[in-house]
C-alpha cells in the first residue's frame, strides 16, 4: 500500500490532497500545525493519520520522516504543500514575515525532502512540490512569496536531475488562484478577500477560481506509476492565467 506524507494538510489544497490519496487506498500522514483541523481532515478516513508539527521548527523534518516510516514502514510520496504568504511592497516588507515565508515555503521543504530521501530512494518514490503559477512573471506585493515559490520550482528541476539515477521523481504542481483559507490566514478581511477574488477571476481566462480538489487531482496523478516518465516538470494548473496577455 502506498504511503504518502502531506504537509499543510489541515485545510485547503493539503486537505484535498490527503483525501484524494486516501480515497484511492493510500496510507496518508497528514501534517499540520493545528490538531483540530487535522482531525477534520482525517474524519471518516481511517487511512489518514495525523501529526501536529511546525515544519520550520528545529528537528521537525527528521521527526516527520521518522513518524511516517514508523507508522507505514515506507515513504512513497512526499507532498510539500505547506506555505504562508504575506503581501507587502518593497519598502514595506517586515523582516520577520519575510523570513517566515522563506523558511516555510522553501527551507522546510528542502529539509523535509532530505530527511525523507533514504525512504524515497528505497521505494523509488515521488516528491510533489506545490508552488504557484504566479511566480513566472512580476507579481507586485508578493515578491517574497513569489521568490520562495520560484525557488521551490528550481529545487524541483535540480532534484529531478540529481535523483533520476535513483529512480526518484520530483515534480511541481503550480496552482493559480484557488478557493482556500490562505488569504484569511494572511489577515485579509472578508471585504479584502471579496475584492481579491474579483481581481483574480478577471485575470483567469476560464473566468473562475480553482477548487482544491482540482489541484489535488493533478498532485495524485503526477504521483501515479503511469506518470513515471514525468520528472522535473512544473505544471501550471491555473485556468491559463500564467499564459494570458
Amino acid at each position: 500500500m502506498t504511503a504518502v506524507v502531506v504537509t499543510g494538510a489541515g485545510s485547503g489544497i493539503g486537505r484535498a490532497v490527503a483525501h484524494s490519496f486516501a480515497d484511492e487506498g493510500a496510507n496518508v500522514l497528514a501534517v499540520g500545525r493545528t490538531d483540530s483541523k487535522l482531525a477534520e481532515t482525517a474524519r471518516n478516513r481511517p487511512e489518514i493519520r495525523t501529526l501536529v508539527a511546525d515544519i520550520t521548527a528545529d528537528g521537525a523534518a527528521d521527526r516527520i520522516a521518522e513518524a511516517a516510516a514508523a507508522e507505514f514502514g515506507q515513504i512513497d510520496v512526499l507532498v510539500n504543500n505547506a506555505a504562508v504568504v504575506t503581501r507587502a511592497p518593497l519598502g514595506g516588507i517586515d523582516a520577520k514575515q519575510a523570513r517566515e515565508q522563506v523558511e516555510t515555503n522553501l527551507v522546510a521543504p528542502l529539509l523535509l525532502t532530505q530527511a525523507c530521501l533514504p525512504w524515497l530512494r528505497l521505494s523509488q518514490g515521488t516528491v510533489v512540490n506545490v508552488s504557484t503559477s504566479g511566480a513566472v512573471r512580476g507579481w507586485p506585493m508578493n515578491s517574497v512569496y513569489g521568490a520562495s515559490k520560484a525557488g521551490l520550482d528550481f529545487l524541483t528541476r535540480t532534484w529531478a536531475v540529481e535523483l533520476a539515477p535513483d529512480g526518484v521523481r520530483v515534480v511541481s504542481v503550480a496552482p493559480g488562484p484557488v478557493e482556500t483559507e490562505i488569504a484569511e490566514n494572511a489577515g485579509f478581511s472578508p471585504e479584502q478577500i471579496r475584492r481579491l477574488r474579483e481581481t483574480q477571476r478577471a485575470k483567469v481566462p476560464l473566468g473562475r477560481i480553482g477548487r482544491p480538489e482540482e489541484i489535488a487531482w493533478w498532485v495524485r496523478t503526477l504521483a501515479r506509476p503511469e506518470a513515471g516518465f514525468a520528472t522535473g516538470v512544473v505544471l501550471a494548473v491555473d485556468g491559463a492565467a500564467s499564459v494570458a496577455m
